[in-house]
């Protein structure tokens, strides 16, 4: 438990009366980064942040004790609970005139948002913290909480793109901090690690190991900015292709991440350990840290939507003296909940809208490939996808004469109830098994390679490679206009969803099919064009 919270509740407990002190020692509960509580003791501390609330008579000590809450919360990782907690701390700051608890309010709320990705409310609370701040008479507490807020308009600018601005708040940040200040060491490794990062986005290699080497000097035990650290310099060696010291640093960021509460840390350290097993060639490895990115990444997807969308249940009952006010925040809230509400279904029926258009161009667009192949539907050697995956699977042995007189022996009974199973096997997913294969789907239909091909061949218009690619192709193309989160995923792990065994078959066979790149289709439905009938699509070179 943090040296604070110790302190707090000896003091509770030894009975001193905590309402007549002047102030708290509540000064290092919000570490600079998280906070790091034992979690069996959190049951307890919770409950005596609960008696404190019951026992305050002023406003300024429910603010303490509601702040303190959240952060237990937050160290438990109940982001749903602290960021409760905190805005019921909020909505009594304009009771208090102590600038520096409305600051650390306000610091609080936008560092919580942050970590949920949420950064526009993040940017909200940093202003109105930085106004308290300036009147904090205390020149170290003060220097603290701008440092410490100046680090959050970094963040927001980092996610803007604008790396030159969020390198002048880092820079702010240090000056508050001071450089001979012992007590602000991980607040200023922090400063270092998002240096690193922002060098590292900018491709300056040198410069970003000499911040995120200051960091790691000044951190001595585990915490989410050494693991961000380590991440960073297992990037660099990355870019640098030296698998070894790659290698080196990213298990250390894998320790620290597997035991932590950060799905952001979580989320950045198992897309750089993917990214080094696809360049060493373990695919295996590759795609088990392309599931625990993706299960890193819907978690935190599933935490925003829930704090966008759901109101939480306030913790404490307000007094009857803040009855009114609340009656009148709540109506505000629901309003423009309300509002919220009618601008999603509104841009839902857009969406849709876009997606059925995008639909019925992919549909024009396979079957002007299979119109082209109608021409001469017996020529597969000319297929588009001669050269690529379905792997393994060669059904071009028939000639024109071979396959008229293996037809010759089919019964139409026979044809129509091979016809009737494609059919099937189309409204499944068993396309994307990366063992398919000519022998392998005769022998799920129960019959010979020898039928199966002349039956796709005249019936399909297609070899079976080029069968089975345009299910794949439709099967991830479909996902991608109906579900938003595989917009997020890497090329590589849309390849591993529908069965090709590499990036690069699966962008060849995306393109020859779609006429467009994977990464281009994505950037295509994220910037909500509405194309006309008659568009023909061509990948940005």
């Amino acid at each position: 438990m943090s040296r604070s919270l110790l302190k707090l509740l000896f003091l509770f407990i030894t009975a001193v009366p905590l309402l007549a002190q002047k102030k708290y020692n509540f000064d290092q509960v919000c570490e600079r980064t998280s906070v790091q509580v034992d979690p069996k003791e959190i049951p307890k501390a919770l409950k005596t942040a609960d008696s404190l609330y019951m026992k305050a008579q002023k406003p300024l000590d429910k603010v303490k004790s509601l702040l303190l809450s959240a952060e237990l919360y937050h160290s438990s990782g109940e982001f749903k609970k602290s960021l409760c907690y905190g805005e019921n701390a909020h909505s009594l700051l304009n009771q208090i005139d102590d600038a520096e608890w409305q600051s650390r309010v306000n610091r609080f709320l936008a560092k919580e948002y942050r970590l949920v990705g949420l950064f526009e409310r993040s940017k909200k609370y940093t202003r109105q913290g930085m106004e308290a701040a300036k009147r904090i008479t205390d020149v170290q507490e003060k220097g603290e909480i701008l440092g410490l807020l100046s680090q959050e308009m970094a963040y927001y600018e980092i996610e803007q793109s604008s790396y030159p601005e969020a390198v002048k708040y880092i820079e702010q940040s240090l000056n508050f901090f001071g450089k001979d200040d012992q007590d602000n060491k991980r607040a200023v490794a922090a400063s270092h690690q998002i240096l690193g990062d922002i060098y590292l986005k900018l491709k300056d290699y040198t410069a970003s190991e000499n911040h995120y080497r200051k960091a790691e000097s000044l951190l001595k035990t585990k915490c989410c900015v050494l693991g961000l650290v380590y991440n960073g310099l297992g990037g660099i060696r990355l870019k640098q292709k030296n698998w070894k010291d790659a290698e080196f640093y990213l298990k250390k960021a894998e320790n620290i991440a597997d035991s932590s509460k950060s799905l952001k840390l979580k989320q950045a350290v198992y897309s750089n350990i993917n990214d080094f097993y696809e360049g060493t060639g373990d695919s295996f490895k590759a795609s088990l840290y392309a599931l625990k990115y993706v299960r890193a990444y819907d978690d935190l997807t599933a935490t925003n939507r829930e704090l966008i969308f759901k109101s939480p249940e306030a913790p404490v009952k307000p007094s009857k003296k803040n009855a009114q006010i609340s009656i009148v925040k709540n109506t505000a809230i629901v309003v423009l909940l309300a509002a919220l509400v009618a601008i999603l279904v509104f841009f839902r029926k857009k969406q849709k809208k876009q997606r059925a258009k995008f639909r019925n161009i992919i549909r024009t667009q396979l079957q002007m490939i299979g119109s082209r192949s109608q021409t001469s539907p017996l020529k597969t050697e000319i297929s588009d996808f001669s050269n690529i995956s379905v792997e393994e699977v060669d059904d071009r042995a028939g000639e024109d004469d071979k396959r008229k007189n293996e037809s010759l022996m089919m019964t139409s009974e026979t044809e129509t109830k091979l016809l009737e199973l494609l059919e099937e096997f189309e409204k499944g997913k068993l396309y994307n098994n990366k063992n398919m294969s000519l022998s392998f789907l005769a022998a799920e239909l129960n019959t010979n390679t020898k039928y199966l091909s002349y039956v796709i061949n005249r019936h399909k218009s297609a070899d079976v490679k080029t069968y089975v690619n345009r299910l794949r192709i439709n099967y991830i193309v479909d996902k991608l206009i109906n579900d938003d989160k595989y917009r997020q995923y890497k090329i590589s792990i849309l390849a591993d969803e529908c069965g090709f065994s590499s990036h690069s078959k699966f962008a060849s066979v995306f393109k020859a099919v779609t006429d467009f790149s994977p990464s281009a289709y994505i950037k295509y439905l994220d910037s909500g064009n509405q194309p006309d009938k008659n568009t023909h699509f061509h990948e940005n070179t």
